[in-house]
């Protein structure tokens, strides 16, 4: 079946991204994606290496009288932000990504789209194949792993690459030139579980849903509501008038997004369960009244589950809530310089219950190396206090804005010319390679631009259309623009 977005503009670079959705590309499962890439450049004649970690590279000789211009780099992701909503049945180890437009927007049908970084991905894989454009020597950098940690970037190895400016295609708002990201690093919390056999053979499951989620960076200072601090509520609140046993929870899958659902198995004895019934129901009414505006799908439901009937002992289950209520998690300080900007947050991302611990996975960040530092100190406080062993990973660092930029200068003022309007600069609150290749290649100058979109990380990702007709016409004529 022919794919809708066929028919729109750029055809090129949608005709690329339709075939992008077609191929699995989840985090650590590039390589089928690489391969296309790879096959892009030898049907067009074009040099291409991919190194140990699975980085493609592509090289595009300059047009004709500009050879000698200053080398650009076009980079981009591979992977993807593989999220469903829980009633949909999708495999994105082998079923395409059903795209759908509604209105001025592309969106996927029940799962993340992909369109970070795919439309990225696109535009690179069209100015391979487009040989009416016009520019200096070019590379096209596809790294793998990004959105699990920036680990490709990470492990790019020296003399890689060749170019001395970097177009990053990763952001999410046309006309918006980003400078500057923050840094981030991940802690995994380890609480120690007892067990016994529980009282009860009426197992229950409490699903808490219908959140938005959402970037863990960009989507921070909204205000979304996270399912696994809410069920973490929703129990401590049932707990103080009902008795019930914890089997266990679970909740969240990727670090970078701002878990949209969680589950409790209970036990719960027949006399109990009106009373936890009626608990549950009072602590989620409160929910839905806080988040009434920016949560309207928030939902919840009980019902009969089953499972293993060895439930956490009382002082456990206590110990394993408090802990889930004491874990910070959301915007812990705003930049003092720039409006509208987090400087530092943290996401309880990620929980899981093993037979003998139980598990959160935290990811943080901030554009002041210090103050990371400091809120990963706060997450190692309420894990000694708890009894829990926190392991905190290495992370990466930030970029630093730089507003003397002649590649910032140049790019301004192609974009004024060609829109007569002056395009806006900001830093963001997510990570981007930008900061990892900077330190590795250094006096490499970068900018970070790209179509709208909204949503990423999240089932309700959608790219506007006509953003990303603006987007390639950008990109193009700024290839022709700084190498003249």
């Amino acid at each position: 079946m022919a794919s809708p977005l066929t028919d729109l503009n750029p055809k090129l670079l949608w005709k690329h991204f339709a075939k992008i959705l077609t191929i699995p590309h989840c985090s650590g499962s590039e390589k089928a994606l690489g391969d296309y890439v790879l096959s892009v450049a030898a049907s067009v004649g074009l040099p291409a290496k991919r190194d140990r970690v699975g980085n493609v590279l592509v090289g595009k000789p300059a047009t004709s009288g500009r050879e000698g211009a200053v080398g650009a780099i076009l980079q981009g992701h591979l992977d993807m932000v593989c999220e469903k909503n829980s009633d949909k049945v999708h495999d994105f180890c082998k079923d395409p990504i059903q795209a759908e437009i509604k209105g001025e927007w592309v969106y996927a049908q029940g799962t993340t789209l992909g369109a970070d970084n795919g439309i990225g991905l696109a535009a690179c894989l069209a100015v391979m194949e487009d040989k009416t454009l016009i520019h200096g020597p070019l590379e096209f950098l596809f790294t793998v792993e990004e959105e699990t940690g920036l680990d490709g970037a990470n492990k790019i190895q020296k003399g890689f690459l060749n170019g001395k400016m970097l177009l990053n295609l990763d952001s999410e708002d046309e006309g918006t030139f980003t400078i500057g990201c923050a840094g981030g690093a991940d802690s995994t919390l380890v609480l120690p579980l007892e067990r016994k056999k529980t009282a009860s053979k009426n197992l229950y499951k409490l699903h808490v849903h219908g959140f938005r989620g959402g970037h863990s960076g960009l989507d921070i200072n909204q205000g979304r509501g996270n399912a696994i601090k809410l069920l973490a509520r929703m129990l401590g609140q049932a707990q103080a008038v009902a008795k019930f046993e914890v089997v266990s929870i679970e909740g969240g899958s990727k670090h970078n997004a701002i878990p949209r659902e969680a589950v409790a198995m209970l036990a719960c004895p027949p006399v109990q369960v009106r009373t936890m019934t009626i608990a549950l129901k009072k602590a989620f009414d409160k929910i839905k009244v806080e988040y009434k505006s920016v949560e309207p799908g928030a939902a919840y439901a009980l019902e009969a589950g089953a499972g293993k009937d060895f439930a956490l002992t009382q002082e456990c289950q206590r110990a394993v809530i408090d802990f889930l209520l004491a874990i910070p998690h959301g915007v812990i300080a705003m930049h003092p310089e720039i409006a509208g900007l987090t400087e530092t947050s943290t996401n309880l991302a990620i929980v899981k219950t093993g037979k003998a611990a139980f598990e959160v996975l935290c990811s943080s960040r901030s554009s002041v190396a210090s103050a990371l530092e400091a809120t990963r100190d706060i997450i190692k406080s309420v894990c000694a206090l708890a009894g829990a062993r926190a392991e905190l990973k290495d992370g990466y660092p930030g970029w630093m804005p730089d507003l003397g930029s002649t590649l910032l200068k140049k790019l301004k003022e192609i974009y004024a010319k060609t829109f007569a309007k002056e395009a806006e600069i900001v830093a963001v609150h997510a990570g981007l390679e930008c900061g990892i290749i900077g330190e590795k290649f250094p006096g490499m100058e970068m900018i970070s631009f790209g179509p709208t979109m909204r949503n990423p990380h999240s089932p309700e990702e959608h790219v506007h259309i006509g953003s990303v007709e603006k987007f390639w016409k950008f990109l193009t004529t700024a290839l022709d623009g700084l190498s003249s």
